[in-house]
């Protein structure tokens, strides 16, 4: 590794948690990027359909929740159901609600995404289940 990114990886391990949170937010705004995209979900976007045995028939089994809009007069009520779904604090919940579209909860099953689109919906945001 060169010594500029080794002079990078250095000053990063000196930031602190909100420190490095705000670093993300800024990367996001001026690279144009969405880091609440995980690896994982990018490996199964990115995985041809249809490549198994049996044809594609499998059942989806995981999903993705996505708060895609938030209605302004709602924020606040929507910002309360965002917190209890993901356990975050006030400040990282807020950032979601403020950068929409952003993954609520990866991975979860199709009963637990109906019911978080039930509860966000109702508080006045959009949600997209995928």
């Amino acid at each position: 590794m060169s010594d500029k990114l080794n002079t990078i990886i250095e000053q990063l391990k000196t930031l602190t948690l909100l420190e490095a949170s705000e670093l993300v937010t800024e990367i996001e705004n001026v690279f144009g990027v969405d880091t609440s995209i995980s690896v994982a979900a990018v490996g199964v976007a990115a995985a041809v359909p249809g490549a198994g045995d049996d044809g594609g028939s499998e059942e989806k089994t995981e999903f993705d929740v996505v708060l895609t809009e938030v209605n302004a007069d709602k924020k606040i009520a929507v910002l309360k159901v965002v917190r209890n779904i993901t356990g975050l604090g006030l400040k990282e919940s807020k950032e979601i609600v403020d950068n929409t579209p952003k993954v609520l909860k990866e991975g979860t099953t199709k009963d637990d995404a109906e019911t978080i689109k039930k509860d966000v919906e109702a508080a006045g945001g959009k949600v997209e289940i995928k």
